[in-house]
């Protein structure tokens, strides 16, 4: 009888782990999905209409874009998704030039920009540090895309682009209480409970060793 209950508890443990993985995996899928039938659908959308909603679209484009790509290391099949992801690039390039959207030359981006650019997706975050755009529906992917953003070029960042990270952590945490209230689904508030349990000691850390190495550099 024990190692038959053994054995039930073995398979019901694999069925969690099968069911976890299951579940990401058709996330990822879903996040790909969404993405390119986003892109399908600007084709749909009217020259004039889209050129007097441009700014949207592509604000919409970018975070579809991120959560396409973000989720990329969960599905078995990641090179044929990325060969999707691809392929919608292309196609959205095709469509902007179809559309003749004209682009506004800014003025030069300073450090700080470019960074919160790539931490949340271009002019996403401003001066006005607004995060009013987050909401329930998209906060769990602009969680995963900051963080991975920060783990993947945490080598390259200064102290000064720590501490900017950290108010950028400190702001988008701020939202997402204002989120919970709003309907965030129990399913989302663990995943980003799980990011964050990861990526709070990475902030710390980093940033005391970037101290450190400028301290180290000013001696020299």
């Amino acid at each position: 009888m024990k190692t038959r209950n053994l054995y039930l508890g073995i398979i019901l443990i694999s069925l969690g782990f099968i069911s976890c993985k299951d579940e990401k995996e058709v996330q990822a899928e879903k996040n790909v999905d969404n993405y390119v039938i986003y892109v399908d659908s600007i084709e749909k959308v009217a020259i004039e209409d889209a050129q007097n909603n441009w700014e949207r679209i592509d604000a919409v484009y970018q975070l579809r874009m991120n959560e396409a790509e973000a989720n990329l290391a969960n599905l078995k099949d990641s090179i044929k998704a990325q060969e999707r992801i691809i392929a919608s690039k292309n196609k959205y390039e095709v469509i902007r030039t179809k559309m003749a959207v004209k682009t506004v030359v800014a003025p030069a981006v300073t450090s700080k920009q470019r960074l919160r650019n790539a931490l949340f997706g271009e002019g996403k975050i401003g001066d006005d540090m607004s995060f009013a755009w987050v909401d329930a529906g998209n906060i769990h992917g602009v969680y995963q895309t900051f963080i991975h953003t920060a783990e993947n070029n945490k080598d390259s960042y200064t102290r000064e682009d720590w501490d900017e990270i950290k108010l950028m952590y400190e702001a988008l945490d701020s939202r997402k209480n204002t989120v919970e209230k709003e309907g965030l689904t129990k399913n989302d508030n663990r995943k980003i409970a799980a990011l964050k349990f990861k990526f709070a000691p990475m902030i710390k850390v980093n940033r005391m060793g970037a101290k450190s190495e400028e301290m180290k550099d000013a001696k020299e």
